[in-house]
């Protein structure tokens, strides 16, 4: 069964896309709709080679920021050779059977790629947005090597979204912008019941 909604998230460290996505699962039910990372099949793999402790490289913790670097580089070369790799691990899984997938952390145009090529129908991007200000509050510090690497900067150029989420200091912002998504993905998933 293929899903009737793919929302892709990206946005720069510290903006909030853990945040916003849980919230928007959360609308949607978990019976619904799945977040699914693209680190998630990196971390693991990344974790198994290297005898790392996988859990931890999951969380926002001091530990994944110690081999962040790292795995960037070792991700690159993955991607290198195949482009769909983490997008095709990340939704292999009991939870592509749900009609709505979220994907958290798009980090290149070549995710984005990879699921308008295989679900066109159903992709929608969207972007969550945070002042630096704001970024900096929640812990963020420039990490040359990281920061201004393609991990992080790879979307940057990308002028058109589908959705964006402003995720500063105003919840009402925050909550029109999430019901404008949820609104988008119930009709869809209204039209796909008929």
């Amino acid at each position: 069964m293929l899903p009737t909604v793919i929302l892709v998230f990206s946005g720069k460290r510290k903006s909030g896309k853990d945040y916003v996505t849980d919230i928007i699962q959360s609308k949607l039910t978990d019976e619904m709709c799945a977040i699914m990372r693209l680190s998630a099949p990196l971390k693991k793999q990344y974790a198994l080679e290297h005898d790392l402790d996988f859990d931890k490289l999951l969380d926002a913790s001091e530990y994944k920021e110690r081999y962040r670097r790292e795995m960037i580089v070792w991700g690159e070369e993955k991607r290198n050779a195949d482009p769909g790799f983490f997008c095709r691990h990340a939704t292999s899984g009991d939870d592509a059977k749900k009609p709505v997938w979220i994907i958290s952390d798009a980090r290149r145009k070549t995710d984005i790629a990879y699921f308008k090529d295989v679900y066109p129908d159903a992709t929608r991007t969207v972007r969550v947005v945070a002042d630096e200000e704001m970024r900096t509050k929640r812990g963020f510090v420039f990490t040359a090597g990281v920061d201004d690497a393609e991990s992080e900067c790879g979307l940057d150029d990308v002028k058109v979204w589908d959705f964006i989420i402003t995720n500063n200091d105003d919840s009402d912002v925050l909550n029109n912008h999430i019901t404008i998504v949820t609104d988008f993905v119930n009709s869809k998933l209204g039209v796909a019941l008929l």
